[in-house]
C-alpha cells in the first residue's frame, strides 16, 4: 500500500503570468485549498502536479504543485516599510555587530530627538546593540551601521531574499526559483 500524503503538506508555488514567483521572500505559496479554488475559477494555469489526489462527491483532482496566473500582476515598485522588509534589506543581521539573533530595529536619530520611522533612519539592530545605543546618536557612542540605510527597491528585496531559501522546496519548483544551489538544504 502507498504512503498517504496529507494535502496540507502540498503547498502550491504561485508564479506570475511571466513565470516568475510573485515573491521570493516570503516565497509565494498557496494552500492546496486556495490553489484548487483558483483552478476551478480558471484564474491559473497548472504547470506541475503532485502525485496526490483530493476527492469531492463529484470529482477528483490532482493537487497542483506549480501554477501561473492567467493575468499578469504588475509588481509594486515601492516596497512597504515594514519591520520584515527592514530586516530583509539588512539581510537579517544587526547593522552594528553582525549578529543574526534577537533582532529589532534602531532609529539612527532617536525618536526622542525627533527622528522619524523612515527607510533612511532605521536599521536592523540586535537587542543588546539597540539597548547599548539607547537614545544617542551614532557619533556620540561611536556605533556606526555597516551600511548606510536606504530605501530599497523591490529588486533589492527580491535579490536579498534569494540568499534565504525556504526550508522546503519541492523538486517541481526548482526550474522557477533562482537561489544559489549550494545554499539549498
Amino acid at each position: 500500500m502507498g504512503v498517504h500524503v496529507s494535502p496540507e503538506s502540498c503547498p502550491t508555488l504561485v508564479l506570475n503570468a511571466d513565470f516568475r514567483p510573485l515573491s521570493y521572500y516570503p516565497l509565494s505559496l498557496w494552500s492546496w485549498q486556495d490553489a484548487i479554488k483558483a483552478v476551478c475559477l480558471d484564474r491559473v494555469n497548472v504547470i506541475s502536479r503532485y502525485d496526490v489526489v483530493v476527492h469531492s462527491p463529484s470529482m477528483e483532482i490532482e493537487l497542483p504543485s506549480v501554477v501561473s496566473l492567467r493575468d499578469y500582476i504588475r509588481p509594486s515598485t515601492n516596497p512597504a516599510f515594514t519591520r520584515f522588509n527592514v530586516f530583509l534589506r539588512d539581510r537579517f543581521c544587526c547593522q552594528y555587530c553582525g549578529c543574526p539573533d534577537d533582532l529589532t530595529f534602531d532609529h539612527l536619530i532617536p525618536r526622542s530627538r525627533g527622528g522619524r520611522t523612515t527607510w533612511e533612519n532605521v536599521v536592523t539592530a540586535c537587542a543588546p546593540c539597540n539597548l547599548r545605543k539607547s537614545n544617542r546618536l551614532s557619533q556620540e557612542i561611536n556605533m556606526h551601521p555597516r551600511q548606510k540605510p536606504y530605501r530599497p527597491s523591490v529588486f533589492d528585496l527580491h535579490n536579498n531574499g534569494r540568499a534565504f531559501p525556504p526550508n522546503y522546496l519541492h523538486e517541481s519548483w526548482l526550474d522557477y526559483l533562482y537561489w544559489d544551489i549550494e545554499l539549498l538544504p
